[in-house]
């Protein structure tokens, strides 16, 4: 049974508010080309201030760096920098997944050895969970880590790690038991990826940028304590992990930029089919955002949506593929080559050609809907 309970943001995070807003605006000089899609916008300077600010690991224990503040704390720091459009890609994954995956399952060594520096914009993670030829069937993967004595020997290949060419480490879901299938035998490994020998290969999209890599482990030997929770127990963490991933308002804010660029070129005396258009882009938009502060809510509670965090991810990432067709259906003839119209269509541009990813990213539309499915008991 799905559940959405109406949540409201506690006084204490819209306090907050004003102070990101601040802060944006005082570091605007790192801004630059703003894009409110999560994956651009890799700089380590701004995430390092970030940190700074305590707005990296929010919810974290203050022993491993954290501020012990809430999710919906965090939650209001997210969706401004996001609306901002503010470069948060090389902290995000880090903060957003890989440091709450090592608070529950880690050792004691793995915290203090890693989450102090993702607290400080310094340390930044990559997931290897997809690989060629295995399409979003994330039980298929093929990779495999045998132990030797103290050692993980790592063979195989992982695709589609955003920011890997960049990042510092990545936590590879693996094959941990030779000859294991499905959900069985599949173990999480921290992989260094700038020591342990890993091949980082980006890949090109059609914008011009390099996002997306494939990483090849041909023999990367990795110590035995680099496993995260128990050997064997990868399947679990993976889908808790998950959670964490599907959730958030990046799910439908990652177009957000192309909407306020239409609204401020319309301006006030926007044609009627220009207003509709805006109305009916904020229906949508409040509607997620109110399911997604309730998921916010459950993770605040300990619990998890995992079923829930799909379907916000499903309908956000339908609302970022229609955003875009929806304003070019609206735009007043002329307005592509008007030069009051220059924001929008830089805006509109960029996001044409990120697009193609918004489905890839934490699962497809089909897997998504299977998750939904399982969820409600109808397979």
């Amino acid at each position: 049974m799905l559940k959405f309970d109406p949540m409201q943001l506690p006084e204490a995070a819209e306090s907050l508010r004003q102070e990101v807003r601040t802060f944006i605006h005082d570091n605007r000089d790192l801004i630059g080309r703003p894009n409110s899609d999560f994956s651009t916008g890799h700089d380590p300077e701004f995430s390092a201030r970030l940190g700074e600010r305590g707005w990296i690991g929010m919810t974290w224990p203050k022993a491993f760096g954290g501020g012990e503040r809430t999710f919906f704390e965090r939650y209001v720091v997210t969706e401004e920098l996001l609306a901002a459009g503010a470069p948060v890609s090389a902290h995000w994954i880090a903060d957003r997944q890989s440091g709450p995956l090592l608070l529950r399952f880690g050792s004691e060594a793995q915290k203090s050895r890693y989450l102090p520096d993702i607290t400080r914009g310094q340390s930044f993670f990559s997931i290897g969970m997809s690989e060629p030829n295995t399409g979003s069937d994330l039980a298929s993967v093929r990779t495999t880590a045998i132990r030797e004595g103290d050692s993980w020997r790592i063979n195989g290949t992982k695709l589609w790690s955003t920011d890997a060419h960049r990042n510092h480490f990545i936590i590879a879901l693996v094959r941990t038991e030779p000859g294991s299938e499905r959900h069985a035998g599949l173990s999480q490994l921290i992989v260094d990826l700038r020591n342990d020998g890993a091949v980082v290969r980006p890949i090109r999209n059609i914008g011009g940028g390099e996002d997306f890599n494939e990483i090849v482990f041909e023999d990367v030997v990795v110590p035995l304590d680099r496993v995260v929770g128990e050997p064997g127990n990868g399947w679990q963490q993976v889908t808790s992990e998950l959670a964490y991933e599907r959730s958030g308002p990046e799910r439908f804010l990652s177009a957000f930029r192309v909407l306020v660029a239409f609204a401020r070129a319309a301006g006030a005396d926007a044609r009627p089919e220009e207003a509709a258009m805006i109305g009916r882009a904020a229906a949508h938009l409040m509607t997620l955002r109110r399911m997604s502060i309730s998921v916010a809510g459950m993770l605040e509670e300990g619990m998890s949506p995992d079923v829930e965090a799909a379907l916000v991810k499903a309908l956000g990432n339908d609302f970022e593929k229609l955003l875009p067709e929806m304003v070019r259906l609206a735009l007043p003839d002329g307005a592509l080559s008007d030069p009051a119209w220059a924001e929008f269509r830089r805006c509109y541009s960029d996001t044409l050609l990120l697009s193609p990813s918004f489905t890839l990213r934490g699962g497809t539309r089909e897997i998504l809907r299977g998750v939904i499915a399982r969820g409600l008991g109808l397979r």
